[in-house]
């Protein structure tokens, strides 16, 4: 690829291929030239499997592993205060966290009820749902992952590169094909792009992970504000359909939002779009600092309009038209809960399990329901939901309780639908406190507490500060930290996103020194979710109630 893309000499050192620097500059680099993280598979059936644990390469335990959805898990014991001291082997279980591949979110009853059977097989029983419409699995044995691939393969799933520095699973609307509303079905071209991508040697080695969104959804589920491509759809005043290009997005200790290029996609050019963007990342991208090298730090360097020239004059063999914007959606429409009718009559259910976290058993038991009361079509949604497509009006009313019965919950408080926790202490090595308990555990006390609360709000709890699930878009963000030498949060307030109501977006607002235990959690967003029903005027969302709030409101 050429390299006539300007990045101004204080970029120079960062490791950017397309402009000559090739030399490694950091372990990862190094591990990742030594040998594709693709191959690592071979070695895992062949001796890793056969040997066990202890034969594991450290190259290939803490970094190759990844690229086949394997990380190895936090050994039980180890306190938060502790994560960021310890050496890696230190923190190391010999057992693994298991990511499976689910582009858009989109299961068959079969698929579904293979994936329950190896966390009931393999796994203690134990799945998650995440907010990138995976699902993850824990307590996996090195010994069963050739047979857990086999399993999953036979169904058509996979891990390829459900971590690591690659292209991680795509997002896309739970809905996509069946919602009335949406701008087009974006279907054919997520899983066209996924096909084609997934497992590339071409963009196996990648500066940092690239995330994708694929949708036509009106309410813009995929939140592709913080993807660092998305594919958004978008119709042109003469009635064509197609996609707007937004790049750039990302979170973490350094949160920026993706920016528009401007241009109209048409729907056939997604994946040669899709190559593009990865391409100019993989190219250009900086490869000397971890912390510098998402493409989101590049798009800020460079500007949009930087941006798309590279893209256009160094990776397409075309240039593309100027698009317009998509509609900004109504606030709160993003998730998709409760029952809803699809364009063709049927009904779908979307329903909440606690803090997306779930069993083998009650997979297995929703894969059943799925048959027996819809079309045998689930979906995950990003924001830790299940939907069951294609139900009878007759079969709603009876579905709906059976999802009940299974602890998923099609008719939830605002608590029950608006809490999410990432993986946490439990498991994860990067965390510094519990999530996914207490986040359940919040959400029963709060029910108890508060059971009038009528108005949407969300409680997103990050074991750390990577923001796994979003806590700067929250409106309740609680970010891991140790507090008074207990486990507990950083408090985060009024994080939000774009809407018809309100064109701007912002991250949640920092308090000074507002630091909750994990212990006064509950009486503490008691306090503040009583001071906003008291204090907001009418119609009043909770993130806007925050950015004018008292502090003494919200301490």
């Amino acid at each position: 690829m050429a390299a006539g893309g300007r990045t101004g000499p204080s970029r120079s050192g960062q490791g950017q291929w397309a402009l000559g620097f090739r030399e490694p500059l950091n372990p990862n680099e190094r591990f990742k030239k030594d040998d594709d993280g693709l191959n690592v598979r071979a070695r895992i059936e062949n001796v890793y499997s056969v040997a066990g644990f202890q034969s594991i390469d450290p190259s290939d335990l803490r970094g190759r592993m990844r690229w086949w959805g394997l990380y190895t898990q936090r050994r039980p014991g180890i306190e938060g205060g502790r994560t960021a001291i310890l050496e890696p082997e230190e923190l190391d279980d010999e057992f693994f966290m298991l990511r499976i591949r689910i582009p858009g979110g989109q299961l068959s009853s079969e698929q579904l009820r293979v994936i329950a059977g190896i966390s009931v097989d393999f796994g203690r029983d134990v799945a998650d749902i995440t907010d990138r419409q995976n699902i993850q699995l824990h307590w996996i044995r090195i010994e069963d992952v050739p047979e857990i691939w086999r399993r999953l393969e036979a169904v058509d799933l996979s891990t390829t590169e459900a971590c690591g520095d690659t292209p991680r699973n795509m997002l896309g609307c739970p809905l996509a094909g069946i919602d009335a509303d949406e701008v087009i079905d974006a279907t054919p071209y997520l899983l066209e792009t996924n096909a084609r991508f997934a497992g590339d040697p071409a963009f196996s080695n990648l500066p940092r992970k690239f995330k994708t969104a694929v949708s036509g959804c009106r309410s813009q589920c995929t939140v592709h504000e913080i993807n660092d491509v998305s594919f958004v759809g978008v119709e042109l005043p003469n009635g064509s359909r197609g996609f707007d290009l937004w790049v750039g997005g990302g979170l973490s200790t350094n949160p920026k939002l993706a920016v528009r290029l401007g241009l109209f996609v048409p729907p056939e050019r997604v994946p040669e779009l899709w190559a593009a963007v990865c391409g100019v990342f993989r190219d250009y991208g900086y490869r000397r600092s971890r912390n510098r090298a998402r493409l989101k730090f590049l798009v800020a360097d460079w500007g949009p309009e930087e941006f798309r020239r590279i893209l256009e004059t160094e990776y397409l063999t075309e240039p593309l038209a100027d698009g317009p914007a998509p509609p900004l959606p109504s606030a709160g429409s993003r998730d998709h809960v409760g029952v809803h009718r699809q364009h063709d009559g049927l009904f779908y259910v979307g329903a909440a399990p606690s803090v997306g976290r779930v069993s083998g058993h009650v997979l297995a038991q929703l894969a059943d329901l799925a048959e027996t009361h819809g079309g045998a079509r689930i979906r995950t949604t990003v924001e830790q939901k299940v939907a069951v497509l294609d139900v009878p009006e007759d079969q709603v009313a009876p579905l709906v309780l059976a999802l009940r019965a299974i602890g998923l919950e099609a008719e939830p408080s605002p608590f029950r639908a608006g809490t999410m926790a990432c993986t946490g202490i439990e498991f994860c090595k990067l965390a510094i406190v519990e999530t996914k308990a207490l986040g359940s555990a919040l959400t029963d006390e709060l029910e108890r507490r508060l059971p009038d609360f009528d108005t949407p709000v969300t409680i997103n709890l990050n074991g750390c500060p990577n923001s796994c699930v979003r806590f700067q878009l929250a409106d309740i963000g609680l970010k891991g930290s140790i507090v008074d030498g207990e486990e507990g949060f950083q408090v985060h307030l009024g994080g939000h996103l774009a809407s018809a109501e309100d064109d701007s977006a912002g991250f949640g607002r920092k308090l000074r020194g507002l630091k909750v235990t994990s212990r006064q959690l509950p009486e503490y967003v008691e306090r503040l979710l009583t001071n906003y029903q008291a204090d907001r005027m009418v119609g009043e969302s909770f993130a806007s109630w925050v950015h004018r709030a008292d502090e003494a409101l919200v301490q």
